[in-house]
């Protein structure tokens, strides 16, 4: 026995010691079910009303303090009110607090109830309880579970859900409660596929939902969402929680902002993570939907949290001529560059064929060069894969590489220098020889057309000319054709790469016209995403569509910040073990793996190794119809639209009747994947394909050994190849699943070690031959921990990199909220002109006196409240506090001149002219025009305190606005100029780090002083004109709601107006113009995270089905007694 195995028997493993903590609260839960069953229906409700009840009762003392607090800071001076909001936000610690230890002294309980609520739905076709509010109101929605029965409600146990009708019939398993337990706990249940994962969320949801403060449930879909919103849905009403799904209703609508009001919120990831962006460029708070982020269980968490990190979410937006792009200029000119490099590789691996075959050693030798620049040239070659998979090839290529890699790669331009680009596959990257430059320059006038300048140096040169006017205009044309080139080159770069490394069916799609991603881990089109750094335009220049417009970034954060916000956060999944480490190191989520409910039956079997593809798939073919005679389904996994394709056609030729399922025809899924378990069903699908939907089998079908799994490939990830794995062997069912690999495989071709490939020299294969050998099994998952790792790090390095950022997006994001609700908005004025004045100071003292003068007057516009003398022998410190006491004072006046102006027509206008609702008061800073949209009862209230507030958070938001979007941009350049210091033996990071934090300085620098020049300037505009009643916001009749404020227009005055500027932060944002996207990062772009967003393809509308139709003058549903359009149909 290993001293490994010895401590694991003395103290047991991690899975034993998470098990035997939850175990008691197990038995507590169990203890409580002769209780929970003697009570009646009524009465379990009544029992969760109790719990809600002490819930919200035991924070109601610091939720009416803060309620209170934050009505009385307003009226306190500025310097006063930081240690209010102190005090208010440790109210919101005890709080949460308190809700986590009700939460989990009820626990026992709820977990009870619920339990005992869905075996009572189980064995009851209707359940008949007295009516609620909220029992009343679902039946008025037309929901098909309840109805109403005059004082009575009467629940059924079958309703539609994901478009089907389903009748409940689940009870929880005893391991589904300690899968509830750790979500609660904020930690990964690892659970088998079939073990109910749906079901068991229900129990933490709608624990945590008691809270009121919102619980998020995030799928990787939107079928996903709106499925289990429906089919989980009934459940948690019938206790009183209210549930909806973000996904059926449309961005910044009043529908989706009332779905995050429900106790219980569905929706995908991305969605998510689109409305927290939304919401952080609304320009009213009635644009926002979010509230705080308290709880989020994940499901299918290491595909959101470890598959799509790599890809960040951005809300881009039109540049100025961002359709103005050189990717259909310049095809023409890389696809004659690709064709020759084609010809040539042709030409090297025929040499290189018969060189090798030379009995002469020297010979030989120049075989194997010529074989090494072929793979530089072209690696993806066909002839030259199934040339490499022959006996000794690849062997022979890798000892030539490892000749030509020594010694710093001195001698790697013998082989690369007769190509016109150099490949690498595995950091994907693609580099232009000279041979290849001056193919692509032709007959160009300008043989360094397509090369970059050495700046540096001609900068240097520039610096001799004596004349300061010609050395500034020569230093202008430098950069201009810098720039210029920089933009050219790129763009060649990024249309070889589209050329030699994407390839249709395999990384991409053709759908409508568009050029869309497949997923590499599911094989499902990602709708929205695009390659980033202009990779994405130039595939579509290569396949002959429509080139995109370039766009700029709005907003942008990662899925691991997105989720790192929550109070607490929970997943679930079939596999996350393996990535155990990663989702601790970021996220500091625990992983604890749930037993299953009953043994799996599966047979796993080893893997079956052949030399090349044919072979394989022939073998394949061979093992699906040996299945299909035995009776058993077999659901066949690849890795690519193009396998799939290819498998079907090998299978029509054999007369295997079978179903395709791939990323060109996945609107079918739901379907095929119901059809997968029936007897001698054949299914072709990607790997990751009906995840979340089980696959049910017959009594014949398990009699006949169950569902069978056949990969055809090995997936990078190990956790891809278990997730097909698990696919079949469900609640014990039997099954068997086996992975066919052939060393022309990706995965081999790049990993595979020489070892490997010396033993299958040693083997000596015949065709047809298959491996089995433990030595192979285990160098595939060595290879697969390898990649893994590279992902890992390339994860790991963007997050990094959006770390910098988020610490910058947080603090803009936290003004930008106190700005948008006017909350701590005295605060940040009063901190802002603290900190301009200090600068100014810190810049000036003590000699600059003059300079201080004219930066005070442009700023605040106030005069130095000392003499130079005086400056000259007072401290710093002493200067700014004079500064700030008479620039307070200016700001005072300031609000009072405001106030003085407007109070004389407000009050007339409510007390003469009976003015009610919202009016339009025009404000200006001399250079540009605002509209304030303010509700006139209030200012007359407040004295018109509320209008100087609201010109306060016009300034601060549009200010904030324009500068983030500026810093996002700078960021954008910053991140991909700074990959060059890898050269320089520097760490691109630690500068991106240190320049970024540069820039953020100055954009707050920036931020201050623009805003606080525009406050110190501001005035209500005044024409010189015959009085005119104040212009009102119109509002179309019967919409008060949800009106849109419209801004009053000067009116014309005896003398010109100054031309002004508009700026109208009161009207609610169009998102139409924006695009919610994910950015797809490739290789070394991946590391670079360059976020350069793109468009999100419009979905297609849903019909929408319609339901009972209810006359306005029929009885109410709801069973109140009234006619509908007196009770729940008013106003319709």
């Amino acid at each position: 026995m290993s001293f490994t195995s010895f401590i694991t028997k003395l103290f047991g493993n991690k899975s034993t010691r998470d098990l035997k903590e939850i175990e008691p609260i197990v038995k507590q839960i169990e203890a409580l079910e002769p209780e929970v069953k003697k009570l009646t229906i009524d009465q379990l409700r009544d029992r969760i009303s109790d719990i809600r009840a002490d819930i919200r009762n035991a924070v109601a003392p610091q939720k009416e303090e803060n309620d209170r607090l934050k009505i009385e800071v307003e009226e306190l001076p500025f310097d006063e009110r930081q240690p209010v909001w102190d005090k208010i936000d440790r109210n919101e610690k005890i709080m949460l607090d308190t809700i986590e230890d009700k939460l989990n002294g009820h626990l026992p309980m709820v977990f009870a109830v619920v339990r005992e609520t869905a075996a009572r739905f189980a064995a009851n076709e209707t359940i008949v309880v007295k009516a609620t509010e909220l029992d009343r109101e679902l039946a008025a929605q037309g929901k098909d579970f309840v109805s109403i029965d005059g004082e009575n409600a009467i629940w059924k146990n079958h309703w539609m859900a994901g478009g089907n009708e389903i009748k409940w019939d689940m009870v929880h398993y005893r391991v589904q409660l300690i899968g509830g337990i750790v979500l609660h706990q904020g930690k990964i249940a690892e659970m088998a596929t079939g073990e109910g994962k749906t079901l068991v969320a229900t129990l933490p949801v709608f624990l945590r939902s008691l809270s009121g403060r919102g619980v998020h449930v995030v799928t990787v879909n939107d079928y996903l969402s709106k499925r289990d919103s429906e089919w989980m849905g009934p459940l948690y009403m019938f206790h009183g929680s209210t549930v909806d799904c973000i996904d059926k209703h449309q961005p910044n609508t009043p529908q989706r902002r009332a779905a995050y009001e429900c106790d219980i919120t569905f929706g995908t990831n991305n969605e998510f993570g689109f409305d927290y962006l939304r919401d952080n460029m609304a320009m009213t708070p009635g644009d926002m939907v979010q509230r705080k982020h308290y709880y989020a269980i994940v499901d299918e968490v290491d595909s959101v949290l470890i598959d799509d990190a790599r890809t960040p979410l951005i809300i881009s937006g039109p540049v100025p001529k961002g359709d103005d792009q050189l990717f259909d200029q310049y095809r023409a000119n890389v696809e004659k560059v690709y064709e020759a490099q084609r010809r040539l590789v042709t030409k090297i691996l025929a040499e290189a064929k018969t060189k090798i075959a030379s009995e002469d050693k020297e010979v030989r030798k120049e075989g194997a060069l010529l074989l090494f620049r072929a793979f530089k040239g072209l690696p993806k070659n066909g002839a030259l894969i199934k040339f490499l998979s022959q006996d000794g090839m690849k062997n022979l290529m890798l000892e030539t590489e490892a000749y030509y890699l020594q010694d710093n790669q001195r001698e790697m331009p013998v082989v690369t220098d007769p190509l016109y680009f150099v490949i690498d596959e595995k950091n994907r990257s693609v580099e232009l020889t000279d041979k290849g430059i001056d193919e692509l320059t032709g007959k160009s006038d300008d043989p360094q057309f397509f090369v970059l300048p050495d700046i540096a140096a001609l900068l240097s040169e520039s610096e001799t000319i004596a004349d300061q006017v010609e050395r500034a205009r020569r230093k202008d044309e430098l950069m201009q054709d810098y720039a210029v080139k920089a933009e050219r080159v790129h763009t060649v770069t990024q249309l070889l790469k589209a050329y030699t490394l994407f390839e249709k069916d395999v990384e991409y799609v053709i759908d409508e016209g568009k050029i869309k991603i497949v997923d590499e881990q599911t094989g499902r089109i990602m709708e929205g995403r695009r390659y980033s750094d202009g990779l994405h335009q130039a595939i579509e220049a290569k396949e002959h569509v429509k080139v995109e417009a370039a766009t700029q970034t709005f907003a942008t954060i990662t899925l691991q910040n997105y989720f790192r916000m929550y109070h607490k956060l929970a997943g679930m999944t079939g596999t996350a073990e393996t990535e155990a480490g990663e989702l601790w190191d970021i996220y500091k989520l625990d992983v604890v793996t749930i037993p299953t409910n009953r043994p799996v039956a599966r047979i796993d079997m080893d893997d079956r190794v052949y030399k090349t593809k044919k072979e394989k798939y022939a073998a394949v073919i061979d093992e699906i119809q040996d299945m299909v005679s035995k009776g058993r389904p077999v659901l066949v996994g690849t890795t690519s639209v193009e396998i799939s394709e290819l498998l079907s056609r090998m299978l029509t030729m054999r007369h295997i009747p079978h179903n395709v399922l791939n990323a060109k025809l996945h609107q079918k899924e739901a379907e095929i994947v119901a059809h997968a378990g029936k007897q001698g069903m054949v299914t072709i699908a990607t790997n990751m394909a009906g995840r979340g939907t089980d696959i049910k089998l017959s009594p014949e079908v398990k009699a006949a050994g169950g569902l069978a799994i056949i990969g055809t490939e090995r997936h990078e990830s190990r956790r891809v190849d278990r997730q097909l794995r698990g696919r079949s062997g469900r609640q014990g069912d039997p099954g068997s699943s086996v992975f066919y690999v052939s060393f022309e495989d990706q995965l081999m071709r790049l990993f595979a070690t020489d070892r490997v490939m010396k033993m299958l020299d040693t083997l000596g294969l015949q065709e047809g031959e298959r491996i089995e050998s433990r030595m192979v099994t285990n160098a595939i998952g060595n290879a697969q921990k390898r990649v893994e790792e590279n992902n890992f790090g390339i994860r790991k390095r963007l997050l990094e990199y959006d770390d910098v950022m988020n610490k910058q997006r947080t603090y803009i994001y936290n003004r930008r909220h106190h700005a948008l609700l006017g909350e701590r908005i005295g605060i940040d004025i009063a901190n802002m002109m603290w900190d301009i004045i200090e600068n100014m100071v810190n810049n000036t003292y003590p000699a600059a006196y003059q300079d201080l003068t004219m930066d005070l007057f442009r700023t605040l516009t106030i005069e130095v409240p000392f003499t130079q003398e005086e400056f000259k022998n007072m401290s710093k410190e002493d200067a700014v506090e004079k500064i700030h006491e008479a620039a307070n004072e200016a700001f005072s006046r300031k609000r009072d001149r405001i106030i003085e102006v407007a109070m004389p027509v407000v009050t007339d206008c409510v007390e003469n002219r009976g003015f009610k609702g919202r009016i339009a008061v025009p404000m200006t800073d001399g250079k540009r025009f605002f509209n304030l949209v303010v509700d006139i009862d209030e200012a007359y209230r407040t004295g018109c305190k509320s209008i100087v507030k609201e010109w306060h958070k016009a300034v601060l938001l549009v200010t904030i606005d324009e500068l983030w979007k500026e810093h996002l941009r700078e960021l954008d350049q910053l991140r991909q100029s700074v990959q060059n210091a890898s050269y320089e033996q520097k760490d691109p990071l630690v500068i991106y780090k240190v320049e970024s934090f540069h820039l953020f300085e100055a954009m707050l620098n920036q931020l201050n002083i623009k805003a606080m020049s525009t406050l110190m300037r501001g005035q209500i505009y005044v024409q010189q004109a015959p009085p005119q009643e104040p212009a009102r916001a119109q509002v179309p009749s019967g919409e008060e709601e949800n009106a849109v404020e419209q801004p009053a227009q000067p009116q014309p005055s005896s003398r010109p107006a100054p031309e002004l500027k508009r700026a109208a932060p009161e009207r609610r944002e169009d998102y139409s113009k924006y695009q919610a996207s994910r950015e797809n990062l490739p290789g070394e772009a991946a590391q670079r995270a360059a976020a350069q967003g793109a468009g999100r393809s419009q979905q297609p509308t849903q019909p929408v089905k319609a339901g009972p139709r209810i006359n306005r003058n029929d009885p109410c549903p709801c069973g109140s007694g009234k006619k509908y359009k007196n009770c729940h149909g008013r106003g319709l």
